[in-house]
C-alpha cells in the first residue's frame, strides 16, 4: 500500500519539477524575444536611414523590395521542404494543393499583398525624408489605424484604457510633428535632397495601409488551416509580381540602363536581409512574447532609435520631442495591457477546469497553447514579415 501510494506522490513531484523547468525556459525565451523584437524594430529603420543618406548614387528601393520578397519566399519554401523531411513529392503536392487547388484562398491574399508592397515602398520614401527617430514615433499611428479598422470591420471592442491610450498616442505624434515643423526652416538648406512633407505623407499613408491590411488579412483568413510559412509563400508570390510591376512603372528605364543590383553595397544587402529575414524571425519569436512584452519592445525600440540617431545622424532632442515621444511610448505600453476579465467568467473557468483529470488537462493545455501561439503569430505576421 505504501508503495502504491508513493507512486502518485512521485508523479506529482516530477510534474512540478517539469513545470518549474518549463516556466524558467519560457522566462528566458521571453527575454530573448524582447531583445530580438527591439533589435529588429530599431535596426531596420536605422539601417535604411543610414544607407539612404550616404553620399553618392543610391540603389533603387523598388529593386530592394522585390529582392526581399524573393528571399522571403525562398526561405519559406526551404522551411516547408525541411518540414516534409526533404520529400520533394510531398513538398510539391503541398504547394499544388495550397496554391492551385485552393486557389480562392490564394487569391484572397492578392489584396493584402498589394497593400504590403505599397507599404514597403512608402516606408523607404518616408525614412529617406524623415529622421529615424521621427519616423519611429510617427509610425506608431499604425496602432491607431489598426484599432479603428478593427472596431469598424471586425466589430471589436476596446477598453477605456485603450481608448485613452489612442488619444495620448495621437497627441504625442502631433506634438512631435509640431516640434519638427519648427525645425524645417533650419534644415531645408542643409538637406535639400530631403522633403519632410513628402516623408510625412508617405508614413501616414503607410500607417493607414498597415492598419487596413492587417485587419483585412485577419478577417479573410480567420480559421484558415494554412501554416505561417505557406501564407508567406502565397503573399510573397503576389508581392514579387506586384513589386516587379512597381519597379517597371517607377524605375524601369533607369534599371534597364544601370542594372537591377545598381548601388548595392554590403550595407544595402544587410538592409534587404533584415527586411526579408527579420520579420520571419519575429514571427517565430513572437509566440513566446505576450502583448505587454511586445508593447514594451516597441517602446524601448523608440528610445534606442532616438539615442542612436543622436550619435549617428546628429539628431537634436529637445523638450517638445521628449514630451511627444514620452506620450507615444506610454500610449503604446498602455494599449498593450490586457483587458480586465469579469469575475464570473474567471470563476466559471476555474470551476470547469477543476473537474478535468490531470492527464487530459495537460493534453488540452498543450493543444491550446500551440493553437494560440499559431494564431498570435498569424495575427502578428502581416505587420512583421513585411517591413515593420
Amino acid at each position: 500500500m505504501a508503495a502504491s501510494s508513493q507512486g502518485p506522490v512521485n508523479g506529482v513531484g516530477e510534474d512540478k519539477t517539469s513545470v518549474r523547468r518549463q516556466s524558467e525556459a519560457n522566462r528566458k525565451l521571453k527575454y530573448i524575444s524582447l531583445a530580438v523584437l527591439v533589435v529588429q524594430n530599431a535596426s531596420l529603420i536605422l539601417s535604411i536611414r543610414y544607407v539612404r543618406t550616404l553620399p553618392g548614387e543610391r540603389f533603387f528601393t523598388t529593386s530592394a523590395v522585390v529582392m526581399a520578397e524573393v528571399l522571403k519566399v525562398l526561405t519559406c519554401l526551404l522551411i516547408i521542404l525541411l518540414q516534409k523531411r526533404g520529400s520533394l513529392r510531398a513538398f510539391i503536392k503541398l504547394l499544388y494543393d495550397s496554391i492551385f487547388v485552393q486557389y480562392l484562398d490564394t487569391l484572397k491574399l492578392a489584396v493584402p499583398s498589394l497593400i504590403y508592397t505599397l507599404q514597403n515602398n512608402l516606408q523607404y520614401v518616408a525614412i529617406s525624408n524623415l529622421p529615424a527617430a521621427t519616423f519611429q514615433v510617427t509610425y506608431q499611428l499604425k496602432i491607431l489605424t489598426t484599432a479603428l479598422f478593427s472596431v469598424l470591420m471586425l466589430r471589436k471592442s476596446l477598453s477605456r484604457v485603450q481608448w485613452v491610450s489612442l488619444v495620448l498616442l495621437f497627441a504625442g505624434v502631433a506634438i512631435v510633428q509640431v516640434e519638427q515643423e519648427g525645425k524645417q526652416k533650419e534644415t531645408t538648406v542643409s538637406s535639400g535632397s530631403q522633403n519632410y512633407a513628402k516623408g510625412l505623407v508617405a508614413v501616414v499613408v503607410s500607417c493607414l495601409s498597415s492598419g487596413f491590411a492587417g485587419v483585412y488579412f485577419e478577417k479573410i483568413l480567420k480559421g484558415s488551416s494554412a501554416s505561417v510559412w505557406m501564407r508567406n509563400v502565397q503573399l510573397g508570390i503576389f508581392g514579387t509580381f506586384l513589386g516587379l510591376l512597381g519597379l517597371w512603372w517607377n524605375d524601369g528605364p533607369a534599371i534597364a540602363e544601370k542594372g537591377f543590383l545598381f548601388g548595392y553595397t554590403p550595407m544595402v544587402w544587410g538592409v534587404i536581409f533584415n527586411q526579408a529575414f527579420g520579420g520571419l524571425l519575429v514571427a517565430v519569436v513572437v509566440k513566446y512574447a505576450d502583448n505587454i512584452l511586445k508593447g514594451f519592445a516597441t517602446s524601448f525600440s523608440i528610445v534606442v532609435s532616438t539615442v542612436t540617431s543622436v550619435y549617428l545622424f546628429g539628431f537634436h532632442v529637445d523638450l517638445l520631442f521628449t514630451l511627444g515621444a514620452g506620450l507615444v511610448i506610454g500610449a503604446v505600453y498602455m494599449y498593450s495591457l490586457p483587458k480586465a476579465t469579469s469575475p464570473s467568467s474567471s470563476s466559471s473557468s476555474s470551476s470547469s477546469s477543476s473537474t478535468v483529470s490531470s492527464s487530459s488537462s495537460a493534453h488540452s493545455r498543450s493543444h491550446l497553447s500551440n493553437s494560440d501561439a499559431d494564431s498570435e503569430t498569424d495575427a502578428f505576421l502581416p505587420k512583421s514579415v513585411l517591413v515593420k
